[in-house]
């Protein structure tokens, strides 16, 4: 049997913390959300490992270090709108963090052109972010997606400045894509 809480603290000393992720915010609600409760009981023994775990098809929970990392890098606030994006887990830590949450995680994953945000995450590798994510968010907002073209992808931090969209990246990943944003195949010699 799996001691699912000391393995949920376990993964926050050795897996958060020790990659530079220092907001509270996000520590703390990592060490209380129930991780293995957003994944398939056959799966739940894995909810803490080091590695991303799908829990339906073309959809995964990112490894813990690479969540931490994006919700790190939105710089998260108490009251900010967010919108999480085929993100179950990073959905749960931005709602125990105090942000308000929408979550989209059916087929369409494209917001409502009337809404923004302060904060948007993904879990899951896209080969480039689509403008309509961009486009939703608000002034000062900010995108933690990963880009992936290759075998090793970006982690990436877009925020909307006065003077335009800005692009940083902060570190780099490997996870799979997210269903129905995977390169697009070609013929090549």
């Amino acid at each position: 049997m799996v001691d699912f809480s000391a393995a949920r603290l376990n993964m926050v000393d050795s897996q958060v913390r020790t990659n530079d992720v220092t907001d509270l915010h996000v520590q703390d609600a990592m060490r209380a959300i129930p991780r293995e409760g957003l994944l398939p009981p056959e799966r739940a023994y894995l909810a803490y490992a080091d590695a991303e775990v799908p829990y339906a098809p073309g959809r995964a929970l990112l490894a813990p270090r690479d969540v931490a990392k994006l919700l790190h890098g939105l710089a998260i606030a108490p009251g900010h709108k967010a919108l999480a994006i085929a993100a179950p887990y990073g959905a749960a830590v931005l709602e125990h963090a105090g942000l308000r949450v929408e979550r989209l995680d059916g087929e369409e994953l494209i917001p409502s052109a009337t809404q923004a945000y302060d904060a948007i995450i993904c879990e899951g590798a896209v080969v480039k972010a689509p403008t309509a994510w961009t486009d939703a968010l608000a002034p000062g907002g900010r995108l933690a997606v990963i880009e992936r073209l290759g075998p090793v992808g970006k982690a990436v931090i877009y925020t909307q400045s006065p003077t335009g969209l800005a692009r940083r990246e902060i570190f780099d990943a490997t996870p799979s894509y997210l269903g129905g944003f995977e390169p697009e195949q070609g013929f090549a010699f």
